[in-house]
């Protein structure tokens, strides 16, 4: 509900548990209620689906984080607030344009109905400048930066310490989590010189704060005992983790059961840094040992994926350029926009178009000719949307399709594309997770937006498992132990369904013959 419980065992401590995602579909449905009955339902499903993004969840946590801080009863009763998350650059900037507070219903350019994401929370617009101007007090306020020591979760702390500080809130530092302080086995060498060389190579903008680092521990910190250790000692409970865990499968039953059922459209999907580009690369190689003609399309910047394709005469590669794609999107949209809409309009599609799903149908775009030009090939790609996503496009089409215009209609390519993501014989969605607590929840919810959507994901990629490396390291075994937890969860999710990875020494792209062979 939203206020906080006394915590036993930490007097003057409470813990307020938020829900945006409830808070977000009572949200929904005040601005979309006014509208039912009174408009045709293919206009309500895309105003449904536009307000069921994560940009919408981040609103909603924004209207529930900014009651706490600017209420001056709350400012008064406690030394400090604390809060698990904070808002984007893209919701802070959405906040600032009028036409994100309009209930406007308009033939928008890049969906059907175009519905200001703010709409319905005009009222509260004095709270959220006062909890925009708390967030720029550096008196007031501290935002804190969490990392692990690699390259990817890097990159993303720097790029939203970027967005943060061009809105003003400058009052930054980070904290890099999970570092390992000892080695004694090469395995734990190996982690802990990645480890250094990714704190040593730290991206530029965020030198310019303070920066801590905490140590990796062997246990799950949870619970008030474990929160008071961890900031002084280290315990290991094990029982010979490092043993090879029973029961796993490895990747090649994945491939096997792609190439025996013939599905022609494969993704791999999941968070950034768990390895999607690297599964999809040994996906295709092993489909293309099998005799298999595959085309492989992957997101990657860099140039790896050329060591994928050497040697192999069953192999064609595309790289999609996620700016470039985005920029021709962005292009397309804003010209047609500036035909019929005002400035402050304008301002909104342009910030609109920042979001994640307009990169993801971007993306999706290119993708989807892509499948067009490649009937005879099986094709993979390194990354998919969301099940969002789709039901956007989906509801989009359908709401062209009913008022019969064709100017900025739906590309043929993905109304070919649709249908066959839904057809289970075609289409294989694999979802690359690791064995920890976030990177299982994360993939789980992934799967129930796909769900929501009718797409079907049988098989689930489990990465970098540290269990299947035979490794003496102390520490490493205890992290061994934990992740047997997670493991057994993915195989409850996808009912056995799932193939489980070592951590690999070297498991970039241009390994991937090697990778094959282990796997």
């Amino acid at each position: 509900d939203g206020k906080g419980v006394p915590i036993d065992g930490a007097p003057g401590l409470l813990v307020a548990n938020l829900n945006p995602e409830e808070a977000a579909r009572e949200y929904r449905e005040s601005v979309i209620g006014p509208y039912k009955g009174k408009l045709p339902e293919s206009v309500i499903a895309n105003m449904e689906e536009q307000l069921s993004g994560s940009c919408t969840v981040e609103i909603a946590a924004f209207d529930q984080f900014s009651n706490f801080i600017t209420d001056k009863t709350t400012e008064n009763e406690y030394d400090y607030i604390i809060f698990d998350t904070a808002p984007t650059g893209h919701t802070l900037r959405m906040l600032q344009l009028p036409s994100a507070w309009s209930n406007f219903i308009s033939e928008s350019t890049h969906g059907a109905s175009c519905l200001g994401q703010l709409a319905g929370l005009d009222a509260k617009k004095s709270i959220y400048k006062e909890a925009v101007l708390n967030l720029a007090d550096k008196e007031k306020t501290t935002l804190i930066l969490v990392s692990r020591a690699a390259q990817t979760p890097l990159l993303e702390a720097d790029r939203s310490s970027l967005e943060l500080s061009d809105l003003g809130i400058n009052n930054q530092l980070l904290i890099i989590n999970g570092v390992l302080s000892e080695a004694s086995d090469a395995l734990s060498k190996i982690v802990m010189d990645k480890q250094q060389n990714a704190i040593k190579n730290i991206p530029q903008g965020l030198k310019r704060f303070k920066i801590y680092t905490l140590p990796l521990r062997s246990y799950n910190i949870m619970g008030l005992d474990k929160i008071r250790t961890f900031f002084t000692s280290d315990h290991f409970i094990s029982n010979g983790a490092g043993e090879k865990s029973v029961d796993l499968q490895p990747l090649s039953a994945l491939v096997d059961d792609i190439y025996t059922t013939g599905k022609k459209v494969i993704f791999t999907m999941g968070k950034g840094g768990v390895g999607k580009t690297t599964i999809a690369a040994t996906i295709a190689l092993s489909l293309a040992n099998k005799g298999v003609k595959v085309h492989l399309t992957s997101t990657d910047p860099a140039n790896h994926l050329e060591y994928v394709i050497a040697g192999s005469t069953n192999i064609t590669l595309s790289k999609i350029d996620e700016k470039q794609e985005l920029l021709n999107y962005q292009n397309e949209v804003l010209t047609k926009a500036r035909e019929t809409m005002c400035e402050e309009d304008i301002a909104y599609i342009e910030e609109d178009l920042r979001s994640p799903c307009t990169q993801e149908i971007a993306v999706f775009r290119a993708f989807a000719e892509i499948v067009d030009k490649a009937e005879d090939k099986v094709v993979i790609i390194d990354t998919a949307p969301t099940g969002h996503t789709l039901l956007l496009l989906d509801s989009t089409q359908s709401y062209h399709r009913e008022v019969q215009r064709t100017k900025g209609e739906t590309p043929i390519s993905i109304q070919r594309l649709l249908p066959r993501l839904r057809d289970e014989k075609q289409t294989e969605v694999v979802i690359v997770t690791l064995p920890e607590a976030t990177p299982v929840f994360e993939a789980s919810r992934l799967r129930d937006d796909l769900s929501r959507a009718g797409i079907n994901n049988k098989w689930w990629v489990v990465n970098q498992c540290l269990s299947m490396t035979g490794t003496t390291n102390p520490m490493l075994v205890a992290r061994a132990e934990a992740e047997k937890q997670w493991l057994e969860q993915v195989r409850s999710i996808s009912a056995g369904n799932f193939v489980a990875i070592p951590w690999l020494q070297d498991a970039s792209v241009s390994n991937i013959s090697k990778i094959g062979v282990v796997l």
